[in-house]
Order: structure tokens, then C-alpha cells, then sequence
């Protein structure tokens, strides 16, 4: 009687904790097949179906050998089977088998006796395809020699970014040995702050199963600290055949090289632009303080996160180099930095006048005549860089890590030393910064002393032409008179405006205004020539045409000029006044009760152009009239229409009541184009009556 050879189910509780299966084996199509002791085949699993191809129903109760061997290879198969029941040795190997379709294939099997309850005696069999078996082994082989080999990083992780194996390669990268890595999360191999997005993008391949493909991250890891590595990081999830989802996969390929071209690519880059930006910003104009403050607009936050633009106080004042021993007087003219921080209160502000210690980089910069470079800032070198202890504490307190000082030299000659320095920024200046601040800074200097330059003729211009202007008596017979003069700002040259009032025979006064075309000292010893010949020509009692026509010959014969000029004389006995133009803007009269307007005569043209005749114009000037001339800096602007600015300045002369000192000053105040860019002479006469001789 066969006894019963059913295996109990599992219990509900161990069923319900059981594993998920591994699939490795239905990969393999492992197939069980039990015999009894006489070799007849007593259980036959779905797999044997297949591996096979007999059914269930075709082989239990069959005899293995007759069913599934050619005959050839029968009495071997009995004579294996029979030692493995007799002495419970295993068997493994290979045998050819019979396929039901008639084919011949090879099998692996594993045999094992088994012994029930009652001492009797079971084969079990386990068989799978040899050809599935070797090219198994041979994918496991590879796959294994693929990790191991590869010169790129190579990682599992599971669903919690545990590591489950790397190769060699991804442990070199990381400086972890291969078995630190297992068990480990991703962030504790990888603890710095930079991979804190790539383990977000890990987790998001896990979520969506949607790969990362070459995804750069840059960090440092325990391979190299202190320097920074980029990786292009591909990421997929792994799932079984039943997809499930088992972790993911980790490819990294070091790409720090390219990485670091790229950067320095990028750098290159950002020089041209700074450079190109530099060229067209800074040397605007020809003052000195704006070029200065040009050059630390490039400069900061481009280069640096703080920059200071020292000049030799002697080079602002004289145009030369400070000769003799001591420590040179600097002049601050330039400070910017890049966000508030206590490092401005370091620098010594605008306008301000300081000496540094010996071992200062500025009184390096200016010993050597060469540029300064302090890569790293350590401990005491910050009482080095700053001005005094109270400023070495505030740039350590503000994090200064590094700086450098370049000389500003133009013509072989030293103007002043300009400081940077970086705080924020991490990263140290290397030699690339200071070959672009040095570029920069010789561009600078060569504006800047352009500038001192055209600041020290711009002062002589105007000391001469101040020194040409007369300084006329307030008060004439039948006459106050209020004059001023102002020169344009630096940025252009003093031009060749003037005034004059002349004494005349009879209490009558000569008044005159001009203007030279051209500026700087040529157009003021032109000025203070014409003026010259006016006053010698006054004396010789000529009708105001017959002035200008003498004036015109005289301009004629002198340097290219032209000028424009209005000559008029005032008569108190007879409240006449007698006027002529040369190209100039016509004059306001001012009378009590009526609007002010401006005088309609023959313009004229300017003088120096030669060949057309001037005309005299007369015009009642009565006691309580004021007569108003001006050159055209006054009024003129490069944007609005010269018949407004006329209007403008009727309007501000309106209502009369103001004294011709006041007038004179709220004129230039509200009429002065804010640019200031051109001269201005102005004279205003308020008639009066005649006292008793």
C-alpha cells in the first residue's frame, strides 16, 4: 500500500509572514521531479511540464529512465541512481535527455535521497536546461566582471538609498572602501551639502521610475576634500520581472576635467566682458573722482566684493609724484563695495586724507611700483591690510579671505594704488584675477591722469580767465551794475566768456558781454585780447557798430577764432542806451508795470567772419530799468528748445523786485543747465537817477 506522501499547507501565520519569493529561480525553470525507490516517478511539478514536455497525467507512475533517456544511456542513469538510494551521496551533473517532442536535450541535474517518517527512500531531482544554466552563469559572469572592471562608477541602492554593492571604481570616487559602502545610506557616504539635491533627484527616480540621464553634481567627497569634483550622474530604477521595485541603479562618470575647462571657459569669459566693459565705462569723462568711482563700478561685483581707489594727494595738487622721505599722503577717492558690510567702515571714505604703515600693500604697491597678491588671509594679516587695528578688527569680523593691491601707474608714473578684497565671494584671488585687475587698472590710469591733467590746465584756464575779468565798481553815474561769472565743471573746458564795464567821458558807461568759441587757455587769451581792445577802443568814443566792426578786423587777424559780442553805452543825461550785436543772444529789458521782453536788434555776425556791416540800435533806458546780458551758457541746453529757455528767463526776471545781486544769483541757480557744460557770464545793470553834480 503507497503510503501518503502529501506535504502539509503552511499555517495561516507563517503564511502570512513568509518573504517575497526571490525570482531567480523561475528565471531558471527549475523543474522537481520525485522517484520512488524503484525508480518510478512519483511527483512532477509545472516546471518539468515545461522543461520536458510530458504532462502530469503522462508521467506519474511512469519509470524515469525508459521515459526520459535513450536507451544507450539507460544503465548508466540506473546504475547513479541506484548508489545515490543505497548510500544517500548527492549526484550532480549532466545527462542528455529525451524530449516528448523527440529532441535530445542536455540537463543539469542536482540528486538527493530523501527519507520520509518510515525509513523509506525518495529521489528527489532538480533539473534545468543546461544551455539556461550556462548562459545564466555566463550573464552573472559578465555582469560581474562589468561592475568590477568598469573604469566608471557603479552602484545598487535599495528603496531607503541603502548601498547594496559598488565597484572599485565608484569606491576610488567616493574614498570609501567597497564594503564601507553596504548597509550605508547615500548621505552618510556623501555627507557634503552640495549632494543634498542629487539624493532629491534619487528619490524621484524612485517615486516616478523616470531615469536621470548625465546629470551633473558637483561636490567633494573623502577622496579629495579640498577640491571640488563634478560627476555626470545617470540614475534608473531596478524592478523584478513582476515589478516589483527592488532600488536603483547609480552610473557615475567623472567629469571634473571638463568640468574644469568649462569653468575656466566660463572664467575666460567673464574677463573679456569685464575688460570690454571696462573699456567702455570707465574714462567717460575727464574728471577725476568719476573715473575712479568707473573703475570700482566694474570692478565690483565683477572682480571683487570691495574695492578701495587710493591717488597720491601730491599728483592731485601739483601733477607729480611726492618726492621726498616719509610715508606718501593718499587721498581716498573711490570706495565701493558690494553689499553692506563692516568692511566699508574699514576703508577710508571719499575725500579723506590717510598715510599707511610701511607694510601696508599700498605702500608696497608704491615702493615696488608692482602689484600685490595675498591669496589667503590668515590671523594677523588682516592688521596688515587695513589702515589701523580698529579697521583690522572690522575686515575680520566681515570675513576678508583675500586681497590684492595694484598700482595705478600712467606714463611711467605712479598716480595711487587701488585695494580689493573678497569676503562673500569664497574663492581666493589667483593670478588670472590680478592679470585683469592690472589691466583694468593701467586702462584707469591712463583716464585718470588724463583727467588730472586736463584738472590742473582747466585751473590755470580758469585762473587766467578770472584774472582777465575786471572787477568793475558797483555803482556808476545813473547806474548799479551786478556781474558773475562761472566756469563749466570739469568734465569741460573753461570757455572764453567775459563781461567788462567801461567808464566813459560824459558819466556814461560802456557795457560789454562775449563769448570766444572754444575753450581752455587759448580761447581765455583770446578773451582777455578782444577785451583789450574793447577798453581801447571805448576810449576813442565810437558808436557801438563802429566797436564791433574794429573788433571784427582785430579777431580776424588773431588765431582761428570767432566770438560773439554785445556792446552797448549808456547815456544817464539822456536815459539812451546805444546797442550793437555781433552774432550774440539778444538782452532782456526789465520795466515796472510791463513784462519783460527781449530787445529786437540786428543780430549781427560774430566776430571773425569779416564782410557784413553791424548796426547800431538806441532803446530808452529810464531810471528803475534793468537791461540784462548774458552769454549763451546761461540759457542754452543740449535738449530744449533755445525760444523756451528765452521764456524761462523772462518768466524768473518777473516780478522785478529783487536787487541785481539777488537776481543774479537766482538766474544761475534756476536757469544753469544742471550739467554745467559751458561757461557763464552775466551782468545785469539797473538804471538810476542822476543825483545833483
Amino acid at each position: 500500500m503507497r503510503r501518503d506522501t502529501r506535504r502539509p499547507e503552511p499555517a495561516d501565520h507563517l503564511a502570512g509572514a513568509a518573504a517575497d519569493p526571490s525570482g531567480l529561480l523561475d528565471l531558471l525553470g527549475v523543474a522537481a521531479v520525485l522517484l520512488e525507490a524503484d525508480g518510478k516517478i512519483d511527483m512532477w511539478s509545472p516546471q518539468a511540464e515545461e522543461l520536458f514536455g510530458y504532462t502530469r497525467g503522462e508521467a506519474v507512475g511512469q519509470y524515469a529512465a525508459p521515459l526520459l533517456l535513450q536507451p544507450e544511456h539507460q544503465d548508466a542513469a540506473i546504475t547513479l541512481f541506484a548508489r545515490v538510494m543505497e548510500t544517500g551521496r548527492r549526484w550532480a551533473g549532466a545527462f542528455p535527455v529525451r524530449h516528448k517532442d523527440g529532441t535530445i536535450r542536455m540537463v543539469e541535474f542536482r540528486n538527493v535521497r530523501l527519507t520520509d517518517s518510515l525509513g523509506d527512500h525518495y529521489a528527489l531531482g532538480l533539473a534545468v536546461d543546461r544551455v539556461a544554466l550556462r548562459q545564466m552563469e555566463r550573464k552573472l559572469a559578465l555582469s560581474n566582471r562589468l561592475v568590477s572592471q568598469a573604469p566608471i562608477g557603479l552602484a545598487v541602492l535599495d528603496t531607503d538609498l541603502r548601498y547594496l554593492a559598488v565597484n572599485p571604481a565608484l569606491a576610488a570616487i567616493h574614498g570609501v572602501a567597497e564594503a564601507d559602502h553596504v548597509g550605508r545610506g547615500f548621505r552618510e557616504i556623501l555627507s557634503d551639502p552640495t549632494f543634498e539635491g542629487a539624493e532629491a533627484l534619487m528619490r524621484g527616480v524612485l517615486e516616478t521610475g523616470t531615469p536621470l540621464v548625465e546629470q551633473q553634481v558637483v561636490g567633494r567627497t573623502s577622496a579629495d576634500p579640498e577640491e571640488d569634483h563634478a560627476w555626470a550622474v545617470s540614475v534608473y530604477r531596478l524592478e523584478d520581472h513582476r515589478g516589483r521595485v527592488l532600488g536603483i541603479a547609480n552610473v557615475v562618470v567623472d567629469v571634473t576635467d571638463r568640468y574644469r575647462a568649462a569653468k575656466k571657459a566660463d572664467e575666460a569669459q567673464r574677463r573679456l566682458r569685464l575688460i570690454a566693459d571696462g573699456s567702455a565705462r570707465i574714462g567717460t569723462t575727464l574728471e577725476v573722482e568719476r573715473t575712479a568711482r568707473e573703475l570700482a563700478d566694474v570692478l565690483v561685483p565683477g572682480l571683487a566684493d570691495m574695492v578701495a581707489v587710493d591717488l597720491l594727494d601730491s599728483v592731485l595738487q601739483t601733477g607729480r609724484t611726492e618726492p621726498g622721505e616719509g610715508p606718501a599722503l593718499f587721498r581716498a577717492v573711490a570706495v565701493k563695495t558690494a553689499y553692506p558690510t563692516d568692511a566699508g567702515r574699514a576703508m577710508v571714505p571719499p575725500g579723506r586724507l590717510t598715510t599707511y604703515h610701511a607694510d601696508h600693500p599700498a605702500s608696497q604697491c608704491l615702493r615696488t611700483r608692482r602689484p600685490l597678491l595675498i591669496t589667503h588671509v590668515r590671523g594677523g594679516d588682516h592688521s596688515r591690510i587695513a589702515a589701523d587695528s580698529e579697521a583690522a578688527d572690522l575686515l575680520a569680523r566681515a570675513g576678508v579671505h583675500t586681497d590684492m593691491a595694484v598700482p595705478l601707474i600712467a606714463r611711467e608714473k605712479i598716480l595711487g594704488v587701488m585695494g580689493l578684497a573678497r569676503a562673500r565671494n569664497p574663492l581666493p584671488f589667483d593670478e588670472d584675477d590680478l592679470t585683469l585687475a592690472c589691466e583694468l587698472a593701467s586702462s584707469a590710469a591712463l583716464s585718470i591722469d588724463n583727467a588730472v591733467l586736463h584738472q590742473h590746465i582747466r585751473s590755470a584756464a580758469e585762473t587766467l580767465q578770472r584774472s582777465l575779468l575786471p572787477q568793475p565798481p558797483p555803482r556808476r553815474p545813473g547806474l548799479e551794475v551786478a556781474v558773475r561769472y562761472r566756469p563749466a565743471q570739469a568734465r569741460d573746458e573753461v570757455g572764453g566768456d567775459w563781461y567788462d564795464v567801461i567808464p566813459l567821458d560824459g558819466d556814461r558807461t560802456a557795457l560789454a558781454v562775449g563769448d570766444v568759441m572754444g575753450s581752455g587757455i587759448p580761447a581765455a587769451t583770446t578773451m582777455g585780447r578782444l577785451r583789450t581792445a574793447t577798453a581801447t577802443l571805448a576810449d576813442l568814443d565810437l558808436e557801438p557798430a563802429r566797436i564791433l566792426t574794429h573788433l571784427d578786423k582785430i579777431t580776424r587777424e588773431l588765431d582761428p577764432y570767432i566770438a560773439t559780442c554785445l556792446y552797448a553805452v549808456y547815456d544817464p543825461h539822456h536815459a539812451r542806451l546805444h546797442m550793437a550785436s555781433a552774432g550774440h543772444l539778444p538782452p532782456a529789458l526789465v520795466r515796472t508795470g510791463e513784462r519783460p521782453r527781449l530787445l529786437d536788434l540786428p543780430t549781427g555776425t560774430p566776430l571773425g567772419v569779416g564782410g557784413v556791416p553791424f548796426e547800431t540800435t538806441t532803446v530808452d533806458l529810464r531810471p528803475g530799468d534793468r537791461l540784462v546780458l548774458y552769454t549763451d551758457g546761461l540759457v542754452e541746453t543740449r535738449d530744449d528748445p533755445i525760444d523756451e529757455r528765452l521764456e524761462a528767463l523772462l518768466r524768473l526776471l518777473e516780478p522785478p523786485d529783487r536787487s541785481t545781486e539777488e537776481t543774479c544769483d537766482r538766474l544761475l541757480r534756476l536757469l544753469r543747465d544742471p550739467a554745467d557744460h559751458d561757461d557763464v557770464a552775466l551782468l545785469i545793470a539797473l538804471a538810476l537817477p542822476l543825483g545833483p553834480r
